[in-house]
């Protein structure tokens, strides 16, 4: 379970590498769950449950008017994203991508300097 193997590590931008249960942004590591931001990392990030994104898990998020949310669902993408997310997204303006934590990282190195983004990263499944 976890393994990465044949899988290459993200490299470049504010996010350094990932990899099960590990991130490093802008040179700091973190084991727990991160929301991250383009200028800060708000670390352990906590849901009200575990594998299911709900609107309250993400007011920080929301209060920052990202144009983009970007949700890492775990390596096993265990993080569900609830349809009262999806829904308050859309009717928003924010446009919310969900992939597997490593696509979600790259995809926020990709955007950044381009469009605001704010990943919320689940570290392990």
């Amino acid at each position: 379970m976890g393994s990465n193997a044949g899988q290459p590590e993200v490299r470049g931008g504010m996010i350094q590498g990932y990899s099960f249960g590990k991130i490093v942004v802008d040179g700091t590591e973190y084991t727990a769950d991160v929301l991250v931001f383009p200028e800060r990392v708000v670390a352990n990030w906590w849901r009200k449950e575990g594998h299911l994104l709900q609107l309250e898990d993400l007011r920080e998020v929301l209060a920052d008017h990202p144009e983009v949310l970007i949700v890492g669902t775990g390596s096993q993408q265990c993080l569900k994203v609830s349809e009262e997310v999806a829904a308050h997204a859309r009717s928003i303006g924010v446009e919310l991508m969900a992939f597997d934590t490593r696509t979600a990282c790259r995809t926020f190195n990709d955007l950044l300097g381009r469009r605001r983004a704010v990943a919320a990263l689940h570290l392990t499944c």
